[in-house]
């Protein structure tokens, strides 16, 4: 296995080249990008930062005293925008009760605490926490999305109702646990899923993995 996903790393970054994901100016923006990202493509979420930015509003305190009626409206392009105000509270009130608003605090908690912390926030599941956790903080934690397994169960190395604990300890347990390498295989997974492995009408063909069938062992 450990050799397989080095050589599907190898071939997707020779395709593709870096990603430079998460795109964001700050961690702050990451970590609310990860929660507008939920059930909603890229482009709408940036839409809602860029709104948010527009009226300087990206900063922990700022978001902490803005009210859920005034927050909603601000995030709508982003989809269940209801929903997801109140999960950006949510969130805040967690980060300001525990590290008072403070990111560099936060940063320094051992990385399976504080993953078990987000997740006891209502409306962060292991997708979004472990994002916050990589693209935000630099903790070495394997995200794990529907690309992920699509990738995977395609070329055999996954069920497809394989759990997220499970495809992510595939990763985790066969490869070296590096920020940068989890950073770039995930955004490189996502990217393949976009272009070639489509849910519908996958471009098998023409994929960069194409050569590589492996069936679970």
């Amino acid at each position: 296995m450990k050799s397989v996903l080095s050589v599907f790393y190898k071939k997707l970054y020779s395709h593709f080249g870096p990603q430079y994901w998460w795109p964001a100016e700050s961690r702050f923006e990451v970590m609310i990008g990860a929660i507008l990202t939920q059930n909603t493509n890229w482009s709408n979420v940036e839409k809602a930062i860029t709104n948010l930015k527009k009226n300087k509003l990206l900063y922990p305190d700022k978001l902490h005293k803005l009210s859920f009626r005034e927050l909603a409206p601000l995030i709508r392009s982003a989809g269940y925008f209801n929903i997801k105000a109140k999960r950006l509270k949510e969130f805040i009130k967690f980060l300001h009760k525990f590290y008072q608003g403070n990111l560099k605090m936060m940063s320094e908690v051992q990385m399976l605490k504080l993953r078990e912390q987000l997740l006891s926030v209502k409306g962060i599941g292991p997708e979004t926490a472990d994002s916050i956790l990589l693209y935000a903080l630099d903790k070495p934690v394997f995200v794990v999305d529907a690309y992920t397994k699509r990738v995977l169960s395609r070329h055999y190395l996954c069920k497809e109702d394989s759990g997220y604990e499970d495809v992510q300890n595939l990763f985790m347990q066969n490869l070296k646990n590096e920020v940068k390498l989890f950073n770039e295989y995930h955004a490189l997974i996502v990217k393949l899923g976009k272009d070639f492995c489509l849910k519908n009408k996958p471009k098998c063909g023409i994929c960069p993995l194409k050569d590589y069938k492996h069936k679970i062992g």
